[in-house]
């Protein structure tokens, strides 16, 4: 603001004065009281802003809490699982071995089966071969049984001839 210099001050200067200044007064006074319903309206929005913040924090702060009851729990559910996957890891690795075993019996099975095979096949030739060796012996038997039969025969008649003739 400008000093303002005394000066004698006439009665019709001195009353704009007044009116000026108790004019600048309401207006000064209706400024506070804009600034103070500004300050009023933002104090306001910042107790509000802080009730909002708060109640964020608050769900933040579930929600820290429950993520991490999940995680425990995930945790829990995970090594549960990596239990069972183990578990069954050995199962399976026990039936490969099973298997294995197995796999390798029947490998013995079929060698000992192959050996059988080649057995009967073999005793199957020597039964054939013995088979033939009776058919021929057979009937070489049958052949000597006949030839001793005409022989006999012969005999006999010569026999019969002799005993006719004595």
């Amino acid at each position: 603001m400008k000093k303002m210099v005394k000066k004698p001050v006439k009665k019709n200067e001195k009353a704009d004065l007044k009116r000026t200044m108790t004019k600048l007064k309401r207006e000064s006074n209706a400024k506070v009281k804009g600034f103070e319903s500004q300050v009023k309206k933002q104090a306001e929005e910042i107790d509000r802003l802080k009730a909002n913040l708060q109640e964020k924090d608050r769900t933040v702060e579930k929600i820290k809490k429950d993520l991490s009851e999940q995680k425990k729990g995930s945790s829990s559910k995970i090594k549960a699982l990596e239990a069972k996957v183990k578990g069954i890891t050995e199962e399976l690795a026990k039936k490969e071995g099973d298997l294995q075993a197995s796999n390798t019996l029947i490998d013995q099975k079929e060698v000992e089966m192959n050996c059988l095979r080649q057995e009967l096949e073999l005793k199957s030739q020597q039964l054939a071969s013995k088979t033939l060796e009776m058919d021929n012996y057979e009937k070489s038997a049958k052949d000597r049984i006949f030839q001793l039969e005409a022989r006999v025969k012969e005999l006999e008649a010569k026999a019969g001839e002799t005993s006719a003739t004595s």
